[in-house]
C-alpha cells in the first residue's frame, strides 16, 4: 500500500507548481487515470461482450418466448447459447472488480490524519460532506465543492440509468423467476444513483476517486459503443 500512497505523493511534488494547496487533489484524479488506463483493455472486452449480448438479443427473445413456462429448460438453454456464441453475461462486471482494490487503497491511504493540510479548494481531503455542513453549510466555502461533484456524479448517474435500461431492454436477458425479479428489473437502473450516496459518506480523497472513475467510464463507454 506505501507503494500506491508514495505514488500519489511523488504525483503531488510534480503537480504542485500547476495547482499548488490543490496538488494532492490532483494527483489522486491523475492516480485514477493511470489506474483506468492500466484495466483499459478488460473495458474494452467487456464492450465487445456487450454488442456481443446485443447481437444475440433477438435469439434470447425467441428462446424466452419458447420456454418462458419452463425455467429450468430456459436457463439451460441460454447457457448452451452463451456458450455457442462465446459470450460471458459477467465479462461487463470485470473493469467494476479490478478497481476496487484501488478504491479501497485510497479510501484507506488517504482518510483521516493522512490528508491533514491537503485540500480542494476550501474543502480538506480527509473530511467527508458532513463536516463541510456543519462548518458553513451546504453552500459555504467546503459546501460548494460538493455540490460541485455532487452535480458531476447526478449527470453521470441519469446518462448511466438510461443507458442501463436501454441495455437491458436490448440485450432482453432473462432474469431469475420469482417474486423479486419485477422489483430487481426496476432498481438495478437506479443503482447507479448510489455513487451519490458513496460520495457523500466518504472522505474526500476517496470521493475524488469516484467521481473521476464514474465520469471516465461515461466517456470510455461512449467511445468504445
Amino acid at each position: 500500500m506505501s507503494v500506491f500512497a508514495t505514488l500519489v505523493e511523488r504525483l503531488a511534488d510534480l503537480l504542485q507548481p500547476l495547482f499548488a494547496t490543490a496538488a494532492t487533489a490532483a494527483a489522486i484524479v491523475l492516480f485514477t487515470a493511470l489506474v483506468r488506463l492500466a484495466i483499459h483493455p478488460l473495458s474494452r472486452a467487456a464492450a465487445r461482450g456487450q454488442k456481443a449480448r446485443t447481437r444475440i438479443a433477438p435469439q434470447l427473445a425467441a428462446l424466452r418466448e419458447k420456454h418462458g413456462k419452463n425455467p429450468e429448460r430456459l436457463r439451460k438453454e441460454v447457457g448452451e447459447l452463451h456458450a455457442r456464441e462465446n459470450v460471458s453475461p459477467f465479462s461487463g462486471m470485470l473493469p467494476s472488480l479490478f478497481q476496487l482494490p484501488a478504491f479501497l487503497l485510497m479510501y484507506y491511504l488517504f482518510a483521516g490524519d493522512r490528508m491533514a493540510g491537503h485540500s480542494l479548494f476550501a474543502a480538506p481531503l480527509g473530511d467527508r460532506w458532513t463536516d463541510a455542513l456543519t462548518d458553513g453549510g451546504p453552500f459555504g466555502p467546503a459546501g460548494l465543492v460538493y455540490v460541485a461533484l455532487f452535480a458531476i456524479v447526478a449527470a453521470v448517474a441519469t446518462y448511466s440509468f438510461r443507458r442501463t435500461k436501454r441495455q437491458m431492454a436490448e440485450t432482453a436477458a432473462p432474469l431469475p423467476e420469482g417474486p423479486g425479479a419485477a422489483t430487481l428489473a426496476k432498481v438495478m437502473p437506479l443503482l447507479a444513483y448510489g455513487t451519490l450516496v458513496t460520495v457523500a459518506v466518504v472522505p474526500l480523497a476517496a470521493a475524488l476517486y469516484i467521481v473521476t472513475s464514474t465520469t471516465w467510464t461515461v466517456a470510455e463507454r461512449a467511445l468504445l459503443l
